[in-house]
């Protein structure tokens, strides 16, 4: 009952919220940002108490390295808050105008989703990103981290529901829930709760979508794939595999199954053997690669699992096709990338792939919303509906219907002697107050 009287709560904040102008929202975000720096001190240390705990408890390595919130995690959330001011405000905006007869006009217009719940992993910064993600786009929202994050996930939610607060946005956009219980009892809210995007294992996710009746957004596993063509630039695909998988290992976008072209791999896979020696990465490589250097075997369940560590899985490849089923058959529809100095040869890789984001000489690392400019991002959707990609500002966003007339009726339009409809595109936006 707490939960459904919390959510009513969040519910009528969510029609409050879509009244607020640019200018108020933007002055929340600045609040909630300098709120943050002036308690620096005080998250920080409930920070540490949680990585304590985590050691305790025997937590990866991985696990620790998302839990980890430090003076630079800050520095970068707040540097993320200032983009998201900079952004312009994505509700109201007008993106068909239709005059259906003289005097009677059509707008297709954006408008915030309502009520989201996240449910997302142990990263504290996570938090910061969503709620002021939801704030900008003029949404409610629920929140629910990792247990492990637990103080500092409540001690960040707490100066931004008060900084917002200070800044006069509504009470109740924003609620986070710390238990599981919690969760549970949102899964069965669907007369409040518009969105659910969970972010967690296949697992997780499958349970969440057989669980609930509200449309869930989001994706399982982050099982990347960098394949370096034959026409590859050696040292280009060295440093993109090695920045794919090192740059930060513990995150979704990072690479987790390289895929070499037969006729390069020789030349190849030696080179980046020196640099993932260097950075300590464990690979594991089928026959053909550990002909060529020294790795650990790879078995099938390599091709299918999401390492978030130092850890990396190498194939070699016959040709580009067997390079694209290879990717359609084990990916999850993430994020992969070709090296490859053809364009025609990187065209065909980026129509064929069947994922959210395909690159051509990139680093898999690039797939985030704040680089992507949409001011950070509340996960990244492998669905084919609403919003793929990384969900930044516009994936939180719906539209409605917005029809203007002057006194007209249907029935002038049916029967024997009905008036005609023009439909004829306008270059008029909808008039907003904001």
């Amino acid at each position: 009952m707490a939960m459904e009287s919390t959510a009513a709560f969040s519910k009528k904040a969510s029609i409050e919220m879509t009244a607020l102008t640019t200018e108020q929202k933007n002055q929340a975000l600045a609040c909630i940002r300098d709120a943050l720096k002036a308690n620096a001190a005080r998250i920080l240390k409930e920070n540490q108490a949680d990585l304590e705990q985590a050691k305790r408890d025997n937590l990866s390595e991985p696990l620790l390295k998302r839990l980890k919130f430090d003076q630079g995690k800050l520095d970068e959330v707040c540097e993320g808050i200032n983009s998201l001011i900079a952004l312009p405000d994505p509700v109201g905006r007008t993106l068909s105008a239709t005059e259906l007869d003289r005097g009677l006009e059509l707008y297709k217009v954006t408008c915030p989703i309502g009520v989201i719940g996240v449910i997302f992993e142990s990263r504290p910064d996570a938090l910061v990103q969503i709620s002021t993600l939801c704030l900008k786009s003029g949404n409610a929202v629920f929140l629910k981290g990792g247990s492990e994050a637990a103080r500092t996930n409540h001690i960040l939610a707490e100066m931004i529901i008060e900084a917002a607060r200070r800044a006069g946005m509504p009470d109740g956009w924003m609620a986070l829930m710390e238990t599981r219980d919690d969760v549970a009892a949102l899964l069965n809210l669907d007369a409040y709760i518009d969105l659910i995007i969970p972010r967690g294992s296949n697992e997780f996710v499958r349970h969440i979508m057989d669980n609930t009746n509200i449309p869930v957004l989001g994706h399982a596993d982050g099982i990347c794939h960098v394949y370096v063509d034959k026409d590859a630039d050696i040292d280009m695909a060295v440093q993109i595999t090695a920045d794919s998988k090192c740059q930060y290992a513990a995150v979704c976008n990072a690479v987790e199954t390289l895929l070499v072209h037969d006729k390069i791999a020789a030349q190849f896979l030696p080179k980046l053997k020196v640099i993932l020696d260097e950075k300590k990465v464990e690979i594991r490589g089928c026959e053909k690669t550990r002909r060529i250097i020294e790795a650990n075997p790879a078995a099938e369940e390599d091709w299918k699992t999401e390492y978030l560590d130092l850890i990396l899985s190498i194939r070699v490849v016959d040709n580009l096709d067997s390079a694209i089923s290879h990717i359609n058959a084990y990916g999850s529809g993430h994020t992969d990338a070709i090296v490859t100095n053809r364009r025609d040869t990187a065209e065909k890789f980026m129509n064929r792939v069947d994922s959210a984001n395909v690159f051509h000489n990139a680093s898999t690392r690039f797939a985030d919303g704040f680089r992507y400019g949409l001011g950070a991002e509340v996960g990244i959707s492998t669905n084919k509906i609403h919003a793929r990609g990384p969900v930044g500002l516009e994936g939180l966003m719906i539209y409605k219907w917005r029809l203007i007339g002057s006194g007209q009726t249907v029935a002038q339009y049916s029967g024997s002697h009905a008036k005609p409809f023009t439909h004829k595109p306008l270059r008029k936006k909808w008039k907003s107050k904001k």
